[in-house]
C-alpha cells in the first residue's frame, strides 16, 4: 500500500509564505537553511520571457535547478542546456552559470547546498503586494555589491539567445 505523505518544513522566521520581487521576478523561500541545519535551502522562481541572470559564480554552494513550468536555457561554463518542465540542471560551485527564460512564463525550484545564499536573496528583495502588476524597481549596483559577503560574484553579462 502506498501512502501519500507530505510535510511542511517548519520555519521560525515565517519564510516561504510570502513572495518577494528579486531582479524583476517573483521569488519565494520554500525551505530556509535554518530548517535543514544549514544543509540546503530551496527557493521558487517565477520569471517571464527574456528574464536572465548575469553570469555569476557561487564560491560557497552548488545550485540545482528544477524546471516546473516553461522553457529555460541554462548556461554552465561553456555549455548551454535548453530545458523544459521536468528537467533538472546543476550549477556547480566555482563554475560561471546563469539562465535565460525562453517561454512567456516560467517557474522553477532551485536548491542551494549548503544553505546561506537565500539570505542574500531575501535581504535584497522587496515584498509583493496584492496590487502589484509589475516587478518592483531595484538597484542592480547595490544588489551586486552586497553579493561579495555571500561569496557570489558576477562573471559576465546576462546570456542572450
Amino acid at each position: 500500500m502506498t501512502e501519500n505523505l507530505s510535510a511542511t518544513i517548519p520555519s521560525d522566521d515565517g519564510a516561504g509564505r510570502d513572495p518577494f520581487w528579486f531582479l524583476g521576478g517573483r521569488v519565494r523561500l520554500l525551505v530556509p537553511g535554518a530548517s535543514t541545519g544549514g544543509a540546503l535551502s530551496v527557493m521558487e522562481f517565477n520569471d517571464t520571457k527574456g528574464h536572465a541572470t548575469p553570469l555569476h559564480v557561487h564560491d560557497g554552494e552548488d545550485e540545482v535547478w528544477i524546471v516546473l513550468d516553461g522553457e529555460i536555457s541554462f548556461f554552465v561554463g561553456d555549455k548551454r542546456y535548453d530545458l523544459g518542465a521536468g528537467a533538472v540542471a546543476h550549477g556547480p560551485r566555482g563554475v560561471p552559470h546563469g539562465y535565460l527564460v525562453r517561454s512567456p512564463q516560467s517557474r522553477m525550484a532551485v536548491a542551494f547546498g549548503p544553505s546561506g545564499i537565500e539570505n542574500w536573496f531575501t535581504s535584497n528583495g522587496s515584498p509583493v503586494s496584492h496590487v502589484d502588476d509589475a516587478p518592483a524597481a531595484f538597484d542592480l549596483g547595490t544588489i551586486v555589491a552586497s553579493a561579495e559577503a555571500y561569496r557570489l560574484r558576477v562573471a559576465g553579462p546576462p546570456p542572450t539567445e
